[in-house]
C-alpha cells in the first residue's frame, strides 16, 4: 500500500493540547498496531513555524488518510489548525523495498 506523509499545524491552545495529549496518543498506538501509521512525532515550534507533526501512514489514498486522521482527537477538537497529506516514496531506508 503506498505511502503518505501527513504534517499537522496546531492550533495555539497549548492547555488544550496538553489535555487531549493521552487520547491522541492512544488513537494513533492504535492506528500503529493496525499497521496504517508507521511512524509518527512532534515538530517543535521554531522562530518562523508553529508546533506541529509528521505522521507517515500507509493507505491507498490521500482521501484515506485524510478520513482515518478525521477520527483524531486533535482533529475533532479542532485543534489541528492545518493538515497536509502527500504521498511520498521512500527510496532510501526500511521502507525503500516497499514504495
Amino acid at each position: 500500500m503506498p505511502f503518505h506523509a501527513v504534517t499537522y499545524v496546531y492550533a495555539d491552545r497549548p492547555a488544550d493540547l496538553d489535555a487531549l495529549r493521552p487520547e491522541h496518543r492512544a488513537f494513533l498506538r492504535a492506528l500503529h498496531e493496525d499497521g496504517t501509521l508507521r511512524a509518527s512525532g512532534p515538530l517543535p515550534a521554531t522562530a518562523d513555524a508553529r508546533a506541529g507533526a509528521l505522521l507517515v501512514l500507509e493507505a491507498a489514498s490521500p482521501d484515506d488518510v485524510g478520513r482515518v486522521l478525521d477520527a483524531d482527537p486533535f482533529v475533532r477538537a479542532g485543534l489541528v489548525a492545518e493538515r497536509t497529506v502527500r504521498p511520498w516514496s521512500p527510496v532510501i531506508g526500511d521502507w525503500a523495498d516497499r514504495a
